[in-house]
């Protein structure tokens, strides 16, 4: 026992937002909490989603225990299938986070042949050393929950996303006095969720959003569309019982608000009053001021249903002058530009728009402010704290909150980034080696779908640069030239400014084959390469411009 130790793994979501996944490793045993995506920025030309590098633990396949995840959203969930596809390891959750992770697996061809293994709130599991028991939390997605994972060397607390929300719609509380009853027991180190931690006081309810729906449910003459993520169960349940009360119709626009809708009603997670459904095709027909729509869509997405009913391209839905159209979501960082884009066109219908921070409030956080995040390290009390889930600025706010536990017994905080390991033993806390991680870009359009960087730096050159395609002849049994060569450029420069520069261009192919020796206009690999550098270096020179050049060389 005396050389134990305990690692703690960061894989991702340390220092950015999205692709949530730790490792807890003690002895022989691993488990992996959460295996999130994140949305690409727009340096990563093409690419769908972004993963965590799961090589670590494929190299330790025989040592990983289970997956165990704290709640549904994609940031948390969306690796799962290429993890399980390497792995085959046990799944735990509640049974809304395996539902839905269940539906990531079908779309990978992976259903049904994984241990997927429901739990709830209170309950404990057995994986290796480690011992996890499940605390009910509030999010702004059902059936969350932190970790309680008891270890030889004490008791990690993994708090997951959260907020603590006083009077949650479901009525379901944060459970508060487990935390504290682990608190008062000695708790070794805490993990949690640094989101809005810059954020002063405490995070409103999500019953602050009700006022402001019901005034809408009021006023609005026409029309009444709501946008908000397909998870938030919560947000759905408020609209259908409104609409109920007012006397409209709802109708669910958008493939992942259908199916998380159907989920969410199967597991009695949500209740549809009778007769409210109304079919996508009878949008246009009923009377405008009977009808509510819930759409996803967001954050702009290109072919989500929001972007498309926006540019009346949808063929359920029209918007209308005097129809009501509320995007009940927060902007996530990036998405700006295309959540604007989708705003200016819905404006163009004449329609009235609800975005934004307004009081009282079309949308709250699921993400604990200050105060909340102060209020759990006051009642875990650990002897170390790691922030997790956040940019670094904000880790670093966390780990600077908890500087008042000083005096209460915290011995230590570490300010870890992904790959930045944490060993702990009996004879302390420090940071250990790094751990070789990074990102795995997801195009669903390319062959084996992963993405690889020579392939973004490809993408990334021709829409800074441009290309340049040399198109020349040689003589198969002279080895000579025939005819003059020909340059095609795409977003490079337009023919007419372009003329005499591509003429010495084509003179500098030229020049460059008849400076060549046959043997080296017979090997195509050397030819190729002699007229790309060539090339280059003339259109650099003359430019100061790098486009991607592939010669084509045609026998004859």
């Amino acid at each position: 026992m005396s050389d134990l130790k305990l690692q703690v793994i960061p894989l991702g979501g340390l220092g950015e937002f999205g692709m949530n996944s730790m490792a807890l490793r003690c002895g022989d045993d691993i488990i992996v909490i959460d295996a999130g995506m994140m949305f690409p920025d727009d340096e990563l030309m093409g690419v769908d989603i972004v993963i965590p590098d799961f090589s670590y633990l494929k190299e330790r396949a025989h040592q990983v225990r289970g997956l165990v995840l704290t709640h549904g959203h994609e940031d948390h969930i969306g690796g799962v299938p290429f993890l399980l596809n390497e792995l085959d390891i046990p799944v735990y959750g509640t049974p809304f986070t395996l539902a839905l992770v269940e539906r990531r697996l079908d779309e990978h061809d992976l259903k049904g042949q994984v241990d997927l293994n429901p739990v709830k709130p209170g309950e404990k599991i057995k994986l290796g050393c480690f011992e996890v028991e499940f605390i009910h939390v509030t999010h702004s997605i059902v059936q969350c929950v932190a970790l309680a994972i008891t270890t030889p060397l004490g008791v990690v607390i993994h708090t997951g996303d959260f907020k603590v929300d006083p009077t949650p719609t479901d009525n379901e509380l944060f459970d508060l006095h487990r935390l504290a009853e682990y608190g008062q027991r000695g708790v070794l180190l805490l993990l949690s969720d640094s989101t809005n931690v810059d954020r002063p006081g405490y995070t409103e309810s999500e019953r602050a959003v009700v006022p402001r729906f019901e005034d809408l449910f009021a006023r609005s003459p026409r029309r009444l569309i709501v946008s908000c993520f397909s998870s938030s169960v919560h947000r759905l349940q408020m609209v259908l019982d409104l609409a109920h009360e007012h006397g409209r119709k709802v109708a669910f626009l958008g493939r992942s608000m259908m199916t998380t809708t159907e989920i969410a009603h199967n597991l009695g997670l949500l209740r549809v009053p009778d007769g409210i459904l109304l079919r996508p095709q009878d949008i246009m027909t009923a009377a405008p001021s009977k009808v509510c729509v819930v759409v996803s869509g967001t954050q702009g997405e290109p072919m989500s249903a929001l972007s498309r009913v926006a540019v009346d391209n949808h063929k359920h839905l029209s918007i209308q002058q005097g129809d009501t159209v509320v995007l009940s979501a927060r902007i996530i960082p990036g998405n700006e530009k295309a959540i604007y884009r989708m705003i200016n066109h819905i404006a163009r219908r004449r329609a009235d728009i609800v975005y934004g921070t307004m009081n009282p409030p079309v949308h709250v956080s699921g993400h604990g402010s200050a105060e909340e995040c102060r209020l759990v390290l006051n009642l875990v009390r650990p002897k170390y704290f790691v922030p997790v889930h956040g940019e670094y600025r904000q880790m670093a706010s966390h780990a600077k909150l908890a500087q008042h536990l000083r005096h209460s017994g915290l011995q230590d905080t570490f300010l870890l980034e992904t790959g930045q390991t944490l060993e702990i033993d009996r004879d302390g806390a420090r940071k250990g080696d790094k751990v070789p991680v990074g990102r795995i870009c997801i195009d669903s359009g390319t062959v084996d779908e992963v993405v690889q960087d020579p392939i973004i730096r490809d993408r990334r050159h021709l829409s800074e640069d441009g290309f340049v395609i040399p198109i020349l002849a040689i003589n198969k049994s002279t080895g000579r030239p025939e005819g003059v060569p020909e340059i095609v450029t795409r977003g490079f420069m337009s023919l007419e400014e372009g003329s005499a520069l591509l003429e010495e261009a084509r003179r500098t192919v030229r020049k460059t084959l008849e400076e060549s020796n046959p043997e080296e206009r017979s090997d195509w690999g050397v030819i190729q390469e002699k007229i790309r550098v060539d090339l280059r270096r003339f259109l650099s020179k003359q430019t100061q411009r790098r486009p991607l050049i592939m010669p084509v060389i045609l026998e004859i």
